[in-house]
């Protein structure tokens, strides 16, 4: 803050503990009056942060002992009781903020919508920082476990529930593991390819090894969940060389339809030729963090002035958020998520399928839909046993819920009003 910077440093001796407590008392007294006056600026002084993005509709709110978080979750609809729940569950990297479009136009329509920062993310809290954290927290099932007991806090006893990009698979276990709970299910950019087959003996490596065959191509490569476990992925990230709002600019930008080369199609195998004619956000290069590799798809000047759906006002939340605590704990899903007692945990619901009504949404130019070979497919014919549409948007990459937020709204509601 610009009023910190202005105080003189404190002494840490026993002879000026006095002037110490003076300054601190008149340093609290500084920063509430900073904080009051920035309230009375902000155009939504009810929500942690986008307070002058978020419409007044939309309010903050923090729950505790939630699964053992401390969680923060934007909401809307809340003025009316007993409306029907939409808990939206956002990915990476991103935040509850996310999901601020779509929320207000579902609330007008009658529902309550509530989108929490996840496990790992923005301002919800009680979870390991740590690159060495204990990563059973981060567990698909311990975060189905939050969505649970958020929605019983929330004084609900079922649920829609709506996840996009590594809170769409979250969304499909939701509903998988408790159908009782979570009524409806909506997946966006990653589809679901189904809980585990029958076996009587864990789960094995495989003989072909993506990871080494991706290096040993002529042009050498590693794939991106892959670098997402590395010690050095937060790092990279937090202090991107073109900085941290560059760094999410460029990253939002090269994953969305306004990156014309993003045209998708399906994937042959799980092999490293076919992998490798994903863009460089997907499969990387072998030698480049994440930060150098968005940095040379960084828009022009006049393409960020085009764009009305991620506005460096959104840019702001996101490079602020991120920059305070940093990329790490989205980081630990991606860790758990490739950790071999993650696919043993899911065991337990070997042969299972999603039988609540399902609908898949993405964007066209996503290729999130096709960086799983076969998951699309599996999702329709055997995963879901009730899928009701499989919609590709028009003119919407990865980020489908904020590029076009009006033709997603209108497809959420056209699915829960036939089965809320």
């Amino acid at each position: 803050m610009a009023v910190a910077a202005t105080l003189p440093a404190f002494s840490v001796t026993m002879g000026k503990m006095h002037n110490r407590r003076q300054h601190l008392r008149g340093l609290a007294g500084t920063l509430a009056l900073s904080a009051l006056a920035s309230e009375a600026d902000a155009a939504n002084p009810n929500v942690l942060y986008g307070q002058d993005t978020l419409p007044d509709s939309i309010r903050s709110r923090r729950l505790e002992n939630i699964n053992g978080l401390s969680v923060h979750m934007l909401e809307a609809g809340f003025e009316t009781p007993n409306r029907p729940l939409v808990l939206f569950l956002h990915g990476f990297p991103e935040l509850a903020y996310s999901w601020r479009k779509v929320m207000v136009t579902l609330a007008a329509q009658g529902f309550h919508t509530v989108a929490p920062d996840q496990r790992g993310f923005g301002r919800t809290i009680g979870w390991d920082t740590r690159f060495e954290a204990d990563l059973t927290g981060f567990s698909t099932l311990t975060m189905v476990r939050d969505a649970l007991a958020l929605v019983s806090a929330l004084g609900y006893r079922t649920a829609n529930v709506v996840g996009h990009d590594a809170g769409s698979p979250v969304a499909g276990w939701c509903a998988l593991s408790r159908p009782d709970v979570f009524k409806t299910v909506a997946m966006m950019s990653a589809p679901f390819g189904g809980a585990p087959v029958f076996t009587t003996t864990r789960p094995t490596a495989t003989a072909y090894n993506l990871d080494e065959a991706l290096a040993a191509l002529p042009r050498p490569r590693k794939y991106y969940q892959r670098y997402y476990t590395t010690r050095g992925a937060d790092n990279d990230m937090r202090n991107a060389a073109q900085g941290l709002a560059a760094f999410f600019r460029a990253y939002y930008h090269y994953k969305s339809a306004d990156w014309k080369q993003n045209q998708p199609f399906p994937l042959k195998a799980r092999t490293a030729e076919e992998f490798a004619k994903m863009p460089t956000y997907y499969v990387m290069d072998l030698n480049k963090n994440m930060a150098e590799t968005v940095a040379p798809v960084m828009p022009t000047p006049a393409e960020i002035a085009a764009n009305k759906w991620f506005t460096d006002a959104d840019v702001a939340v996101y490079a602020s958020e991120y920059g305070r605590i940093g990329f790490q704990g989205g980081l630990q899903g991606y860790r758990r998520g490739l950790d071999p007692h993650n696919a043993a945990e899911l065991l337990t619901f070997a042969g299972r399928t999603i039988d609540v009504p399902s609908v898949f949404i993405s964007g066209k130019s996503d290729w999130g839909v096709y960086q799983s070979p076969g998951a699309l497919e599996n999702m329709q014919t055997k995963a879901c046993t009730n899928m009701t549409g499989v919609h590709l948007v028009e003119g919407a990459g990865h980020w489908v819920q904020q590029e076009q937020p009006e033709e997603v709204s209108r497809l959420l509601l056209a699915f829960l009003g036939q089965k809320a």
